[in-house]
């Protein structure tokens, strides 16, 4: 079904986007279709995070068990909700290439399936696009939180299974 991966080399340190994507509980601020976030359970290695997201005259929700292991990796095990199956992460790594010292490279990867046919085919449609504007939401934000950074590193696509 819809798969994702990505990856590319920014100019913010692995810490300051793992503490972006980490931060669950403030997806509605700036996240496209998350309309609520609630963290019910967090300790410094793990979360249960309820999310809604919305689009269109559709709205869901879902719990997942978020894996915590900062700064290196965000991994969301799919708990309940209207998926069949939802695996996602995150890996942040200092830049490989030392072309944006300080910076990162970032790792992103989504594969999910609903369990609605109608829901699946509605997605995606515009699953690719509605995940490219995610990948660059978490960018925008981070440029809010941390100001703009230092170089604009060109993207390195990462093969795309599935």
């Amino acid at each position: 079904m819809p798969t994702h991966a990505e990856s590319r080399v920014v100019a913010y340190t692995p810490e300051q986007l793992y503490d972006l994507v980490a931060d669950m509980g403030r997806y509605p601020q700036f996240l496209p279709w998350c309309v609520g976030a609630r963290v019910r359970n967090r300790t410094d290695t793990a979360a249960i995070c309820d999310l809604t997201i919305g689009f269109g005259p559709f709205r869901e929700s879902f719990t997942s068990r978020v894996m915590l292991d900062r700064p290196h990796r965000v991994t969301v095990a799919y708990e309940k909700g209207p998926f069949r199956y939802l695996n996602n992460y995150w890996t942040f790594a200092p830049d490989p290439t030392g072309g944006s010292p300080g910076g990162c490279k970032v790792d992103f990867f989504v594969d999910f399936e609903f369990r609605s046919r109608l829901l699946q085919a509605a997605i995606g449609m515009v699953f690719h696009e509605a995940v490219k504007l995610m990948v660059n939401a978490f960018l925008t934000r981070a440029r809010a939180v941390y100001g703009p950074p230092p170089s604009h590193p060109e993207v390195v696509p990462a093969p795309v299974r599935g």
